[in-house]
């Protein structure tokens, strides 16, 4: 009897460990796009790191607040909502984005819903319609940071300032449209569509003049751009700025 008892006993055991070590489906907590939205913002940034899978859409509507743009899209023959940085959305275009962290009952304050799944996406863009080399470049395009490679002493091109100077005189620059030479460093691309660029010159003691642009460019390469400047620009989420330049080309 005490045997039998003995062998029920283990049975139940490795019948609860069995179970227990199925495969557990963790959904992620609901969120808002209201006083949550710097969180929000976050979870976007964070979002293509979840998964390098790419997915692919047809924007069907564009739903804009203050902060987001929600795109209801197909995707596979299925209805989707994707929550992105607020960005100009093109209906009946193709869009590729990857990774993406996908959120349940998704309150937004601003429209008085909740979507029952949406999608947080800060790594989208509008599909290569006609193939060329600069959009495949641009898809393709890899961010991180420059190696530490000794002392950066970049000559500013004819026409452009040093980034000394405009830190020492911003207020003088601001809103502006000018020209800055120098070594990309730091490279985020294509956030809230479009690439963020950090650039350093030598003529202060490293320090980064951002950059936003759709350019495309590699890290190590010396660049002159021209675009406008800006001060304070606060884009939630961290991402503040005391001295950008947005919309800038290359020159």
């Amino acid at each position: 009897m005490k045997y039998f008892n003995f062998v029920l006993l283990l049975s139940l055991g490795l019948y609860v460990m069995a179970c227990d070590s199925q495969p557990k489906v963790v959904q992620s907590q609901s969120a808002s796009d209201g006083g949550n939205a710097p969180s929000a913002l976050q979870d976007m940034a964070g979002a293509q790191t979840a998964s390098t899978e790419e997915h692919k859409v047809v924007a069907k509507e564009a739903l804009n607040t203050e902060k987001y743009t929600y795109i209801n899209a197909t995707q596979d023959g299925e209805d989707v909502w994707i929550a992105i940085p607020r960005s100009e959305i093109e209906i009946g275009a193709t869009y590729i984005y990857r990774g993406g962290l996908m959120k349940k009952n998704f309150q937004s304050k601003e429209f008085n819903r909740v979507f029952e799944t949406v999608y947080l996406v800060s790594d989208i863009r509008k599909e290569n319609v006609g193939g060329s080399a600069v959009d495949e470049a641009m898809g393709k395009l890899q961010g991180g940071t420059l190696k530490d490679e000794g002392p950066i002493n970049v000559k500013p091109a004819p026409g452009a300032i040093t980034i000394a100077e405009l830190v020492k005189n911003p207020a003088k620059y601001d809103g502006k449209v000018i020209k800055v030479t120098g070594k990309v460093v730091k490279l985020n691309p294509m956030i809230m569509n479009r690439n963020w660029i950090h650039i350093q010159d030598g003529s202060t003691d490293k320090h980064d003049l951002t950059i936003t642009t759709t350019e495309n460019v590699s890290l190590g390469q010396v660049v002159t751009f021209e675009g406008a400047i800006a001060l304070n620009r606060d884009f939630g989420a961290g991402y503040r700025y005391d001295i950008i330049m947005e919309g800038a080309s290359l020159k």
